[in-house]
Protein backbone atom coordinates (compact mmCIF):
# COMPACT_ATOMS: atom_id res chain seq x y z
CA UNK A 1 0.00 0.00 0.00
CA UNK A 2 1.29 3.58 -0.94
CA UNK A 3 1.37 5.51 1.64
CA UNK A 4 1.54 9.75 1.52
CA UNK A 5 1.68 12.85 4.36
CA UNK A 6 -0.28 15.07 3.18
CA UNK A 7 -2.51 18.14 5.03
CA UNK A 8 -6.11 18.12 4.25
CA UNK A 9 -4.30 21.32 1.35
CA UNK A 10 -2.15 19.09 -0.12
CA UNK A 11 -4.47 16.41 -0.47
CA UNK A 12 -7.18 18.42 -2.22
CA UNK A 13 -4.52 19.80 -4.88
CA UNK A 14 -3.44 16.99 -5.20
CA UNK A 15 -6.60 15.52 -6.27
CA UNK A 16 -7.69 17.72 -8.46
CA UNK A 17 -4.66 17.55 -10.72
CA UNK A 18 -5.36 14.21 -10.95
CA UNK A 19 -9.18 14.35 -11.55
CA UNK A 20 -8.64 17.71 -13.80
CA UNK A 21 -5.58 15.91 -15.74
CA UNK A 22 -3.97 19.32 -16.35
CA UNK A 23 -4.06 22.90 -14.96
CA UNK A 24 -2.38 26.40 -14.28
CA UNK A 25 -1.54 27.40 -10.99
CA UNK A 26 -3.79 29.94 -10.99
CA UNK A 27 -6.67 27.09 -12.02
CA UNK A 28 -5.17 24.66 -9.38
CA UNK A 29 -5.46 28.25 -6.64
CA UNK A 30 -9.00 29.16 -7.55
CA UNK A 31 -10.33 25.75 -6.92
CA UNK A 32 -8.52 24.62 -4.13
CA UNK A 33 -7.30 28.07 -1.98
CA UNK A 34 -9.18 31.32 -3.33
CA UNK A 35 -9.48 32.29 -0.12
CA UNK A 36 -5.43 32.46 0.83
CA UNK A 37 -2.65 34.27 -1.23
CA UNK A 38 -2.04 32.24 -4.38
CA UNK A 39 1.56 32.23 -3.25
CA UNK A 40 1.18 29.69 -1.03
CA UNK A 41 -0.47 27.32 -3.72
CA UNK A 42 2.76 27.96 -5.56
CA UNK A 43 4.59 26.75 -2.83
CA UNK A 44 2.33 23.36 -2.13
CA UNK A 45 2.60 22.86 -5.83
CA UNK A 46 6.38 22.72 -5.52
CA UNK A 47 5.91 20.43 -2.50
CA UNK A 48 3.81 18.25 -4.66
CA UNK A 49 6.67 18.11 -6.98
CA UNK A 50 9.90 17.23 -5.04
CA UNK A 51 7.57 14.88 -3.49
CA UNK A 52 6.93 13.14 -7.11
CA UNK A 53 3.27 13.03 -6.90
CA UNK A 54 2.75 15.98 -9.74
CA UNK A 55 4.80 17.69 -12.57
CA UNK A 56 4.22 20.29 -15.22
CA UNK A 57 5.36 21.73 -18.98
CA UNK A 58 5.94 25.04 -20.07
CA UNK A 59 4.02 26.35 -22.42
CA UNK A 60 6.38 28.60 -24.53
CA UNK A 61 2.96 30.49 -26.98
CA UNK A 62 1.09 31.05 -23.67
CA UNK A 63 3.70 33.59 -21.87
CA UNK A 64 5.29 30.37 -20.32
CA UNK A 65 2.25 29.25 -18.49
CA UNK A 66 2.84 25.82 -16.58
CA UNK A 67 0.53 23.25 -16.80
CA UNK A 68 0.52 20.80 -13.48
CA UNK A 69 -0.38 17.08 -14.62
CA UNK A 70 -0.26 13.96 -12.01
CA UNK A 71 2.74 11.38 -11.69
CA UNK A 72 2.14 7.80 -12.25
CA UNK A 73 2.92 7.77 -8.49
CA UNK A 74 0.71 11.09 -8.26
CA UNK A 75 -2.76 8.90 -9.23
CA UNK A 76 -1.26 5.38 -7.71
CA UNK A 77 -1.46 7.15 -4.53
CA UNK A 78 -5.04 8.79 -5.53
CA UNK A 79 -6.35 5.52 -6.17
CA UNK A 80 -6.76 4.62 -2.97
CA UNK A 81 -8.74 7.41 -2.11
CA UNK A 82 -12.80 7.27 -1.40
CA UNK A 83 -13.10 10.60 -3.49
CA UNK A 84 -11.47 9.66 -6.68
CA UNK A 85 -12.13 5.86 -6.57
CA UNK A 86 -12.65 4.27 -9.60
CA UNK A 87 -11.63 7.55 -11.59
CA UNK A 88 -8.16 6.93 -12.58
CA UNK A 89 -7.05 8.39 -15.45
CA UNK A 90 -5.62 7.11 -18.61
CA UNK A 91 -1.47 6.10 -18.65
CA UNK A 92 -1.09 9.74 -20.71
CA UNK A 93 -2.27 11.51 -18.41
CA UNK A 94 1.41 11.72 -17.10
CA UNK A 95 3.01 11.57 -20.33
CA UNK A 96 5.01 15.07 -20.34
CA UNK A 97 4.38 15.16 -24.72
CA UNK A 98 0.81 13.92 -24.38
CA UNK A 99 0.38 16.78 -21.76
CA UNK A 100 1.24 19.35 -23.73
CA UNK A 101 -0.14 18.80 -27.21
CA UNK A 102 -3.52 18.26 -25.31
CA UNK A 103 -3.10 21.46 -23.02
CA UNK A 104 -4.81 23.64 -24.56
CA UNK A 105 -8.16 21.63 -24.87
CA UNK A 106 -7.45 20.17 -21.32
CA UNK A 107 -7.33 23.96 -19.92
CA UNK A 108 -10.14 25.19 -21.50
CA UNK A 109 -12.33 22.13 -20.16
CA UNK A 110 -10.83 23.43 -16.85
CA UNK A 111 -11.81 26.46 -17.17
CA UNK A 112 -15.43 26.07 -17.38
CA UNK A 113 -15.29 23.58 -13.99
CA UNK A 114 -13.87 25.98 -12.46
CA UNK A 115 -16.86 28.50 -13.40
CA UNK A 116 -19.09 26.30 -11.93
CA UNK A 117 -17.72 25.52 -9.40
CA UNK A 118 -17.13 29.79 -8.52
CA UNK A 119 -20.38 30.04 -9.88
CA UNK A 120 -21.86 28.08 -6.98
CA UNK A 121 -19.54 29.40 -4.20
CA UNK A 122 -21.37 33.00 -5.65
CA UNK A 123 -25.12 31.86 -5.20
CA UNK A 124 -24.70 29.38 -2.07
CA UNK A 125 -25.05 26.22 -3.93
CA UNK A 126 -22.74 23.40 -3.69
CA UNK A 127 -20.95 22.47 -6.51
CA UNK A 128 -17.39 21.34 -5.33
CA UNK A 129 -14.27 20.84 -7.06
CA UNK A 130 -14.61 17.41 -7.13
CA UNK A 131 -18.07 17.52 -8.58
CA UNK A 132 -16.78 18.25 -12.15
CA UNK A 133 -15.46 14.70 -13.55
CA UNK A 134 -13.67 14.75 -16.93
CA UNK A 135 -13.78 11.94 -19.29
CA UNK A 136 -16.12 9.55 -17.78
CA UNK A 137 -16.56 6.75 -19.79
CA UNK A 138 -20.16 5.12 -20.93
CA UNK A 139 -20.44 2.40 -23.25
CA UNK A 140 -22.74 2.64 -25.87
CA UNK A 141 -22.13 -1.44 -26.73
CA UNK A 142 -20.04 -3.04 -29.35
CA UNK A 143 -16.57 -1.52 -28.31
CA UNK A 144 -17.93 2.06 -28.85
CA UNK A 145 -18.71 4.50 -25.92
CA UNK A 146 -19.64 8.10 -25.15
CA UNK A 147 -17.27 9.80 -22.95
CA UNK A 148 -17.98 13.86 -22.27
CA UNK A 149 -15.39 16.39 -22.01
CA UNK A 150 -17.01 16.29 -18.26
CA UNK A 151 -19.88 15.00 -15.92
CA UNK A 152 -20.99 18.29 -13.88
CA UNK A 153 -22.96 17.19 -10.49
CA UNK A 154 -24.23 20.44 -9.21
CA UNK A 155 -26.77 20.48 -5.78
CA UNK A 156 -28.91 23.54 -6.30
CA UNK A 157 -30.41 25.31 -3.14
CA UNK A 158 -28.95 25.41 0.86
CA UNK A 159 -29.01 22.35 3.18
CA UNK A 160 -31.86 21.88 5.48
CA UNK A 161 -33.93 23.72 2.98
CA UNK A 162 -35.39 23.04 -0.64
CA UNK A 163 -32.83 21.63 -2.70
CA UNK A 164 -32.64 19.80 -6.28
CA UNK A 165 -29.53 17.99 -7.36
CA UNK A 166 -28.72 18.42 -11.45
CA UNK A 167 -26.15 16.79 -13.33
CA UNK A 168 -25.03 17.01 -16.43
CA UNK A 169 -22.99 15.76 -19.79
CA UNK A 170 -20.78 18.86 -20.49
CA UNK A 171 -18.81 18.72 -24.37
CA UNK A 172 -16.70 21.84 -24.54
CA UNK A 173 -16.32 22.55 -28.38
CA UNK A 174 -12.96 24.49 -28.78
CA UNK A 175 -14.20 25.15 -32.62
CA UNK A 176 -11.45 22.19 -33.56
CA UNK A 177 -13.83 20.31 -35.53
CA UNK A 178 -16.83 20.99 -37.99
CA UNK A 179 -20.35 21.83 -36.97
CA UNK A 180 -21.61 18.54 -38.38
CA UNK A 181 -18.84 16.65 -35.93
CA UNK A 182 -20.29 18.62 -33.31
CA UNK A 183 -23.71 18.06 -34.33
CA UNK A 184 -23.23 14.21 -34.40
CA UNK A 185 -22.15 14.01 -30.34
CA UNK A 186 -26.00 14.15 -30.03
CA UNK A 187 -26.93 10.76 -32.06
CA UNK A 188 -23.64 9.36 -29.60
CA UNK A 189 -25.79 10.79 -26.85
CA UNK A 190 -29.16 9.37 -28.02
CA UNK A 191 -27.63 5.60 -28.60
CA UNK A 192 -26.26 5.85 -24.85
CA UNK A 193 -29.72 7.18 -23.63
CA UNK A 194 -31.01 3.98 -25.44
CA UNK A 195 -28.30 1.49 -24.71
CA UNK A 196 -29.70 -1.84 -22.73
CA UNK A 197 -26.38 -3.99 -22.04
CA UNK A 198 -27.05 -7.89 -23.11
CA UNK A 199 -26.58 -10.80 -20.13
CA UNK A 200 -25.44 -14.16 -21.42
CA UNK A 201 -24.95 -15.38 -25.04
CA UNK A 202 -27.15 -13.85 -27.76
CA UNK A 203 -29.84 -16.66 -27.56
CA UNK A 204 -31.01 -15.89 -24.07
CA UNK A 205 -30.63 -12.14 -24.99
CA UNK A 206 -33.29 -12.45 -27.85
CA UNK A 207 -35.67 -14.83 -25.03
CA UNK A 208 -35.40 -12.04 -22.61
CA UNK A 209 -37.10 -8.58 -21.63
CA UNK A 210 -35.60 -5.39 -22.20
CA UNK A 211 -33.61 -4.31 -19.27
CA UNK A 212 -33.02 -0.82 -18.08
CA UNK A 213 -31.02 1.31 -20.06
CA UNK A 214 -27.34 1.21 -18.59
CA UNK A 215 -27.24 4.59 -17.40
CA UNK A 216 -29.81 4.06 -15.18
CA UNK A 217 -27.60 2.25 -13.01
CA UNK A 218 -25.72 5.40 -12.35
CA UNK A 219 -28.02 8.53 -12.69
CA UNK A 220 -32.07 8.56 -11.42
CA UNK A 221 -32.43 10.83 -14.33
CA UNK A 222 -30.51 11.20 -17.51
CA UNK A 223 -28.63 13.98 -17.16
CA UNK A 224 -28.56 16.82 -19.34
CA UNK A 225 -26.88 17.54 -22.53
CA UNK A 226 -24.23 21.24 -22.16
CA UNK A 227 -22.50 22.23 -24.89
CA UNK A 228 -19.74 25.18 -23.86
CA UNK A 229 -18.46 26.73 -27.26
CA UNK A 230 -15.43 28.23 -27.83
CA UNK A 231 -12.34 29.25 -30.31
CA UNK A 232 -14.14 31.28 -32.71
CA UNK A 233 -16.49 34.63 -32.96
CA UNK A 234 -20.13 35.34 -33.27
CA UNK A 235 -20.85 33.91 -36.19
CA UNK A 236 -19.36 30.54 -35.62
CA UNK A 237 -21.27 30.54 -32.40
CA UNK A 238 -24.48 30.78 -34.62
CA UNK A 239 -23.64 28.54 -36.82
CA UNK A 240 -22.57 26.08 -34.20
CA UNK A 241 -26.18 26.28 -32.28
CA UNK A 242 -27.74 26.27 -36.02
CA UNK A 243 -25.73 22.61 -36.93
CA UNK A 244 -26.95 21.46 -32.98
CA UNK A 245 -30.90 21.95 -34.01
CA UNK A 246 -30.63 20.65 -37.34
CA UNK A 247 -29.21 17.68 -36.05
CA UNK A 248 -31.98 17.34 -32.80
CA UNK A 249 -34.73 18.03 -35.62
CA UNK A 250 -33.01 14.52 -37.58
CA UNK A 251 -32.56 12.76 -34.47
CA UNK A 252 -36.22 11.73 -33.23
CA UNK A 253 -35.31 10.02 -29.97
CA UNK A 254 -36.49 10.39 -26.35
CA UNK A 255 -33.28 11.59 -24.85
CA UNK A 256 -34.46 15.14 -27.14
CA UNK A 257 -37.69 14.83 -26.14
CA UNK A 258 -37.46 14.44 -22.27
CA UNK A 259 -33.37 16.16 -21.49
CA UNK A 260 -32.63 19.72 -21.68
CA UNK A 261 -30.06 20.00 -24.22
CA UNK A 262 -28.47 23.72 -24.34
CA UNK A 263 -25.60 25.61 -25.63
CA UNK A 264 -23.71 28.88 -24.58
CA UNK A 265 -20.51 30.51 -25.20
CA UNK A 266 -17.86 30.08 -22.95
CA UNK A 267 -17.04 33.72 -23.10
CA UNK A 268 -20.31 34.24 -21.41
CA UNK A 269 -19.95 31.47 -18.50
CA UNK A 270 -16.64 33.61 -17.84
CA UNK A 271 -18.16 37.09 -17.84
CA UNK A 272 -21.35 36.18 -15.86
CA UNK A 273 -21.18 33.00 -15.06
CA UNK A 274 -22.90 30.01 -15.73
CA UNK A 275 -26.13 30.72 -14.07
CA UNK A 276 -26.20 34.22 -15.09
CA UNK A 277 -25.78 33.15 -19.15
CA UNK A 278 -27.93 32.87 -21.74
CA UNK A 279 -28.44 29.20 -22.95
CA UNK A 280 -29.93 28.61 -26.34
CA UNK A 281 -32.62 25.69 -26.04
CA UNK A 282 -30.78 23.07 -28.50
CA UNK A 283 -34.36 21.27 -28.90
CA UNK A 284 -36.76 21.06 -31.62
CA UNK A 285 -39.09 23.58 -31.99
CA UNK A 286 -37.37 25.59 -29.45
CA UNK A 287 -35.65 27.81 -32.02
CA UNK A 288 -34.71 31.15 -30.56
CA UNK A 289 -35.30 30.65 -27.04
CA UNK A 290 -32.86 31.32 -24.39
CA UNK A 291 -32.81 29.64 -20.66
CA UNK A 292 -30.74 29.32 -17.97
CA UNK A 293 -28.83 25.89 -17.58
CA UNK A 294 -30.55 24.91 -14.77
CA UNK A 295 -34.35 25.16 -16.08
CA UNK A 296 -36.16 22.11 -15.85
CA UNK A 297 -37.12 20.19 -18.55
Amino acid sequence: MVVVDAGVGDRLALAVVVQYRAATTEQVHLLTAPGVRIEQTRRRLAKLRGEGLVDRVTLPQAGRTRVWFPTRYGVRVTSEWPELRGRRPARAVSDRTAVRLKAAHALTVTETGLSFVQDARHHGDTCTPLDWIPEVHHATGGGEAVIPDALLFYRRGRSGGHWSMLRAFVEVDRATMGPERLAAKLTAYARLHEYVPQTGGRRQALQQMPGPQAWRRHYPLFPRLLFVLDGTGPAGITNRITALRAAAKSTDVLVLRATPVLAAPLADLLQHGPSASVWHHIHPGYDGQQVAWHHSA
